[in-house]
């Protein structure tokens, strides 16, 4: 497998595993062991870990072992607010420019997430989510918005995966998606602007919420650990 390819495939299984909690806020990913683990050598593993860095995922330190990000709320709060706004940009443009066959991707995502909802792994389903909003981004046929909206998407992935697995609800997210499908054939920017607005009004305080509570939970543990340390 080329190197470029295999560093991606160890990405995306790190990244899970930071989504499900294996590696949670603050835990080292060393190099050895990780690689020995998984069965690969240090270099695509340290250009994985390079990749869930410009997501924000992980934080990369000089000299040691790179850890799982610990955002502040504030990052977070500045991170969903430049989402919306490329979510709603990105939208309006898709009514203007996406091709027929660029919304018919759009509706086909959301019919498999209909029939998949609650019979596939949350974090499956979550996946299948994000794909339908990053379609309407490249739908926008321009790409520097594509890109930007998708870093900023992983950005706030895993606070968004953590809301959302408390927070699902098939009517909402089938009623919502229908709607921006709609819009997006109508070629209604004002509909859609609309929907998008309403599909994504709490996800600033949704998201805040769980980076927060994990955050907590990150400074309680160290500090439990330190007192061990020091007992």
């Amino acid at each position: 497998m080329p190197e470029k390819n295999l560093a991606e495939n160890i990405a995306s299984q790190l990244r899970r595993d930071i989504l499900r909690g294996k590696l949670l806020p603050g835990a080292s990913i060393k190099e050895r062991d990780n690689a020995a683990e998984m069965g690969v050598s240090r270099t695509p593993l340290r250009e994985a870990t390079r990749i869930l860095a410009q997501e924000g995922l992980v934080d990369l330190r000089p000299a040691r072992s790179p850890i799982v990000a610990i955002p502040s709320v504030k990052q977070v709060s500045d991170d969903v607010e430049v989402l919306l706004a490329l979510e709603v940009l990105a939208a309006e443009l898709a009514c203007e420019r996406a091709s027929v066959e660029d919304i018919a991707t759009i509706a086909t995502i959301q019919d498999e997430i209909e029939q998949r909802f609650g019979k596939i792994d949350p974090l499956d389903l979550f996946e299948l989510d994000m794909s339908f909003h990053i379609a309407i981004a490249r739908a926008a046929q321009n790409l520097p918005l594509a890109e930007i909206h998708r870093t900023f998407l992983m950005r706030l992935w895993r606070g968004r995966y953590l809301a959302s697995i408390k927070r699902q609800n098939l009517e909402r997210v089938v009623r919502h998606h229908t709607e921006i499908v709609n819009a997006l054939r109508d070629r209604d920017p004002v509909a859609i602007r609309s929907t998008i607005l309403h599909h994504l009004g709490h996800l600033r305080s949704n998201v805040v919420a769980e980076v927060h509570q994990q955050t907590e939970a990150y400074l309680k543990s160290k500090d439990a650990s330190d007192g061990a340390l020091i007992d």
